[in-house]
């Protein structure tokens, strides 16, 4: 379904480029169906050049909820919300635009009501590792595969877990300034190392989140080295899985995290704001809803109650 096709009511919708492949319509329509709200949820491919086009029709629209915004648009789609909050100011990209609020009211001239911004993929990733049950102590060791868009929510996420110090590998350390600024705002201290020494490096952290696209990391896989048991390292890419890096670190005793888990878990969030609730409280029969979107992305049932991440205290300066 494409994002007005048919809609009657409140709906909602992924935007990004490409975007056949996004499990989001098929999560968030479970997740609406135990909730019993009627949002109606679909997906649209667009470019940057094209994002105007399809998100100022919606912001003029009492019936739109919010869009799930995935690459290449995070950073573009900053400048469509009325304020961001204090963790996406931090963060410096959002994955979520959302109407909060009762348009009727904030906006009488137009109808638009107030657009916030929103990063959901910290938490997302915050509890895509919590999920593992792996203790790292107070202080884990961290480490990043990538430089792009994501990493900057890796960093922020790792920064919530405890992670004072931070290893990046990149290809380009002149391309990794986002993640640099991120850093430098939440006071997390930066190592960057050459991509290929990832393989061999793995080993020496608790936690690692590889940002990078799907087969992005296949050439360097089969050179992972050492023992790995009581790492947990999080694929963000989903599809193919089990991916090389996966299966590659499963293989030396780590526990691979797919990137599903963290789909899931940021989505919580962003169902919060398309419902109208409060980040901070949780959602009506939340279990139920987690258990549904889990079944939905064919992820096994859980009884893990995830953390809320939501509160920019939480990515205060430790140095």
């Amino acid at each position: 379904m494409r994002l007005t096709e048919g809609t009657q009511g409140p709906w909602a919708g992924v935007l990004g480029h490409p975007v056949g492949h996004s499990l989001s319509p098929v999560m968030h329509r479970a997740a609406y169906q135990v909730l019993d709200v009627g949002i109606r949820y679909g997906s649209e491919d667009v470019e940057e050049s094209a994002l105007a086009d399809t998100v100022l029709p919606a912001l003029r629209d009492p019936s739109w909820r919010g869009f799930s915004v995935t690459m290449p648009l995070k950073s573009e789609a900053i400048r469509f919300a009325d304020r961001l909050t204090g963790f996406a100011q931090k963060v410096g990209v959002i994955n979520t635009l959302a109407r909060v609020g009762d348009p009727a009211q904030e906006d009488p001239a137009g109808g638009e009501g107030r657009v916030l911004g929103h990063n959901t993929d910290v938490a997302g990733i915050v509890n895509a590792l919590s999920l593992t049950g792996l203790s790292a102590g107070p202080d884990p060791r961290a480490a990043i595969v990538g430089g792009g868009g994501t990493a900057t929510a890796a960093a922020a996420a790792l920064h919530v877990l405890g992670a004072a110090r931070c290893t990046v590998f990149v290809r380009d350390e002149s391309r990794a300034h986002r993640v640099a600024d991120v850093a430098d705002r939440i006071g997390m201290d930066l190592d960057f190392e050459p991509l290929d020494r990832a393989p061999e490096r793995l080993k020496d952290f608790d936690h690692v989140v590889s940002t990078l696209p799907a087969r992005a990391f296949d050439e360097y896989a089969p050179n992972i080295t050492g023992d790995l048991g009581g790492s947990a390292v999080l694929d963000v890419s989903y599809d193919p899985w089990p991916s090389e890096l996966s299966t590659a670190v499963e293989a030396r005793g780590g526990t691979a995290v797919s990137g599903r888990e963290m789909l899931l878990y940021q989505a919580v969030d962003q169902i919060k704001l398309f419902v109208g609730q409060s980040l901070v409280e949780d959602l009506p029969h939340q279990q139920d809803v987690i258990s549904a979107m889990a079944s939905a992305l064919g992820l096994p049932a859980r009884t893990f109650v995830p953390r809320t991440v939501c509160d920019d205290a939480l990515l205060q300066p430790r140095r």
